[in-house]
């Protein structure tokens, strides 16, 4: 047997939490089903029931991917849009979020849609939720269109904590390496100027040299903030124009050409994908689908594709012509656009680059990590080597 921490709510709205013993997940949650609750969400885990981890480690519990999964659980059980709004706000943890489903869930019984009231609260739910929910109900099919976004979301979320965590190891080896070689050069060498000076050694030219790198750090590293910080302000207005921002998406596909296009192939056919079978044509769901693109060299190529699009031509063959996507994407986008299952076709894509991009970020991970290293130890290598020399070159004074 094993234990289950779940949450669940009561049509009344109630929420229960609690830790049951099943033998897996799927006895767990027919067990729970049958006692007549809704289940939001349950896992693996054991211990007090309704314990929360501490403060410092816990996330917001309605983030907009917790509000469609308990939404999309409450609907499939049958629950009324009005009723199950109701629900989410009564057992909100958070203040703000729960303000918001007031604010829908007023909107609603005002007469409003649902992605009217969404509509109303741009910085909680972008336009390209909304323009699924407004899909959703113009097909009646409310309930497969949120757990089509439920699927979405949770697939941009893994993928966008699989790198924030690939990168977590070289920034602090970079932090660390940082600071260490800061303190040798602003704490510790000056120590040893002082004892060579008192000794009136000739030191050697790359001593010297550390040594004035270290004397003009510590009197003028304030003078060196000023350019730094002009060229920061310089670069984010630059990178904010859409000119600026147009070259450096250039420059990071010249320079990381295989991770950009991975990253940016896998969120656009998984956008495109989810909208089509969630009922969007492809015309709104093409621009839905350049909004969430970061690139805007990939991005702007899709304008061509919307047009050739729009004059009746193949999505597979506009794709093709931009040059900017993966052939392996662009063949596999025409077979599910020729045996019509386009949308399965593009959600299959984008599983499959999701990997390839975790590959290639592996990839780059394990060259990265020696690289710094390497760096790092050169750096800190010329400096002890430096000293190393000053010091046996006390050995020819003569006294």
């Amino acid at each position: 047997m094993a234990s289950f921490s779940y949450r669940a709510a009561s049509v009344d709205g109630k929420l229960t939490r609690g830790v049951m013993e099943a033998a897996d997940e799927s006895a767990a949650v027919s067990a729970l089903k049958s006692s007549g609750v809704i289940i939001l969400d349950i896992g693996p885990g054991a211990g007090k029931a309704g314990t929360k981890p501490f403060p410092i480690f816990r996330r917001a519990k309605y983030d907009l991917l917790t509000f469609t999964t308990e939404l999309s659980s409450l609907l499939n059980a049958g629950l009324p849009l009005d009723k199950a709004l109701g629900v989410l706000s009564g057992i909100s943890e958070s203040r703000a979020m729960r303000r918001t489903v007031e604010s829908v869930l007023k909107s609603v019984k005002e007469g409003n849609s649902f992605s009217e009231a969404l509509r109303l609260h741009p910085d909680v739910f972008p336009r390209l939720y909304v323009n699924m929910i407004r899909a959703g109900e113009a097909g009646g099919v409310l309930d497969v269109v949120l757990d089509n976004l439920n699927q979405f979301l949770e697939a941009r979320k893994e993928l966008k904590d699989h790198v924030s965590s690939a990168m977590i190891y070289p920034s602090i080896l970079v932090a660390t390496s940082g600071v260490s070689i800061t303190f040798l050069i602003t704490y510790v060498l000056p120590k040893f100027n002082s004892i060579f000076q008192d000794m009136g050694a000739s030191l050697p030219y790359s001593t010297r040299l550390l040594l004035s790198a270290s004397e003009g750090l510590r009197a003028w590293w304030w003078a060196l903030l000023v350019p730094v910080f002009f060229i920061w302000i310089f670069f984010r207005g630059y990178a904010a124009s859409k000119e600026g921002r147009y070259r450096l998406d250039g420059f990071k596909i010249r320079l990381l050409g295989s991770v950009v296009t991975k990253i940016e192939t896998a969120r656009f056919c998984r956008t495109l994908g989810t909208l089509l079978a969630s009922g969007v044509p492809l015309l709104p769901a093409l621009k839905n689908s350049k909004e969430v693109m970061t690139n805007q060299v990939m991005a702007a190529s899709l304008d061509e594709v919307s047009r050739e699009v729009s004059e009746g031509k193949g999505i597979a063959q506009s794709i093709s012509k931009t040059g900017v996507f993966p052939q392996l994407a662009v063949s596999m986008i025409q077979v599910g656009e020729e045996t019509g299952q386009l949308s399965e076709m593009l959600l299959r894509v984008a599983s499959i680059y999701e990997k390839f991009l975790k590959n290639a970020i592996r990839r780059l991970i394990s060259f990265l990590e020696p690289a710094l290293i390497l760096c790092m130890g050169l750096i800190t290598g010329f400096i002890v080597v430096s000293m190393l020399s000053a010091i046996f070159s006390i050995t020819d004074i003569s006294f």
